[in-house]
């Protein structure tokens, strides 16, 4: 039974990881992935952590604390990063972590490596290095993902960037790949790479792989899910064996929604800010999940961790997954409480979206909201909010289950002078909500006048000046 409400992003406002693959592990889900920094000027810069929430109870997630540092890789000299990883549990009862990792820019610097605990919250101990040179002109060791069964284990890898410091071309590059490892030592590659999805061809059309490989087995069937050479999209291809042949399925999940609406079909009009994303799907029970991430601080160097219930069909398609405020919560959030106005997962200006290839210029916030925070990425140093929201600037919340609500309040700071607007799935106003400056925050209400049931609702500012903190919505 859930102790709390579950929320998107469902770990704390401070921290940030991306790329997260979820694993069941003695009655607990253990996600890992990548570990950006708040404000970091790069992908990956933290080390290693794990987080971990009872299968029963995916609101109530618990910090494992550091299971992996940069510094434990022997090939770390003070530079690189280490970036998305995966674990599985091995045939010899141990726990291996796989990570690829950049510490220079030699041809064989690039690699997959690997660590190995008697624990899944580790610490983890280096363990040696796939030795996947030989293919990397056609296959980069990069985003491992990591599946074994019946004695055996298989690892999957690969991106479509191309990187000449390999003496890789682009025309080269083929997409994904899966090879069979040695258990008896999680290391030797026991013959050449296949391929999982290609880059262009094979009936992906504009969804062919880019990265961030991930394996799951539902009743009989593989899936493999990857991101697209879209970027802001997860997909999958189905197969009948660990290591194939796949055939295209569809996208998982979009983090703007791209492809769900008509009105969605690219960053530009986007129901989100979108970037780069990855992740795993998760079982328990007869419930799936697919985890993904979301961009904040105008770059894509900050991502947090989100997660989406999906739906799977008797012939093993997958029904595109809405972004919401409440993926592991179960339902829709209660009509009536505070709530943070971080877990908006709509966030859109007046000029619409974009696609976070690289952060905003400090200066160059134009009308463009974002996510960001006070203090550092550590627990307790700032409260995240919604910053720089001007006219036209819209935040949307899904879903609520709204009863016996009579007003609406919003939080706020900035010298803005206007409305605030609330609108449901209708696009009926619902609220209008009076909004003059505050230096310090203030609540702001309005009378509810919707039509109550679930619902999204989605706030926008019409007026003057700027809403410099956007921290809480208030409903009574």
């Amino acid at each position: 039974m859930m102790k709390g409400q579950a929320f998107n992003p469902y770990l704390p406002s401070w921290e940030y990881i991306p790329d997260g693959e979820p694993h069941v592990f003695d009655g607990r889900v253990y996600v890992y992935g990548s570990h950006d920094r708040f404000n970091g000027s790069g992908f990956c810069v933290n080390d290693y952590v794990t987080w971990s929430a009872p299968a029963d109870d995916l609101s109530d997630w618990r910090y494992e604390g550091v299971i992996y540092k940069k510094s434990d890789d022997p090939n770390y000299r003070d530079r690189g990063s280490m970036y998305a990883p995966d674990v599985c549990l091995a045939p010899d009862g141990k726990y291996y972590l796989y990570y690829a990792f950049a510490p220079g820019v030699t041809r064989k610097s690039w690699a997959i490596r690997c660590a190995v605990s008697d624990s899944p919250k580790g610490p983890f101990k280096y363990h040696g290095e796939v030795d996947l040179f030989p293919w990397s002109k056609e296959y980069l060791p990069f985003d491992p993902a990591v599946y074994a069964e019946g004695g055996r284990v298989w690892l999957y890898y690969g991106s479509a960037m191309f990187f000449p410091v390999l003496g890789v071309s682009k025309s080269k590059v083929k997409g994904g790949a899966v090879v069979e490892l040695d258990p008896r030592d999680m290391l030797t590659v026991l013959a050449p790479p296949k391929q999982t999805v290609p880059v262009t061809g094979g009936g992906v059309g504009e969804h062919g792989f880019f990265e961030a490989s991930s394996m799951r087995k539902i009743g009989e069937k593989y899936y493999f899910v990857y991101s697209s050479v879209l970027g802001h999209e997860l997909c999958y291809a189905l197969g009948d064996a660990p290591d194939g042949p796949f055939r295209f399925g569809g996208t998982v999940v979009s983090n703007g929604d791209v492809g769900l609406h008509e009105r969605h079909t690219g960053p530009k009009n986007a129901s989100n800010y979108t970037g780069n994303t990855h992740g795993g799907m998760l079982t328990i029970g007869d419930d799936h999940y697919i985890f993904y991430h979301r961009h904040t601080n105008r770059s894509c160097f900050s991502r947090q961790a989100c997660a989406e219930k999906i739906e799977i069909a008797a012939d093993g398609s997958i029904k595109q997954a809405e972004v919401t405020s409440c993926g592991l919560n179960g339902g829709p959030l209660k009509g009536q409480g505070e709530y943070e106005a971080r877990i908006a997962c709509n966030l859109t200006s007046r000029k619409g979206g974009r696609f976070h290839k690289k952060p905003f210029g400090k200066d160059a916030k134009g009308c463009h909201p974002y996510f960001t925070q006070s203090g550092g990425d550590r627990e307790g140093r700032g409260d995240q909010y919604i910053a720089n929201f001007t006219d036209g600037a819209t935040a949307g919340f899904k879903y609520f289950a709204i009863g016996s609500l009579k007003r609406i309040g919003v939080t706020l700071s900035g010298n803005a002078s206007g409305e605030m607007i609330v609108t449901e799935k209708d696009g009926a106003a619902a609220a209008k909500i009076p909004v003059s400056p505050t230096a310090g925050k203030k609540t702001f209400y309005g009378n509810y006048t919707g039509k109550g049931g679930v619902q999204p609702l989605f706030f926008t500012f019409r007026g003057k000046g700027t809403i410099e903190q956007f921290t809480k919505i208030i409903l009574e």
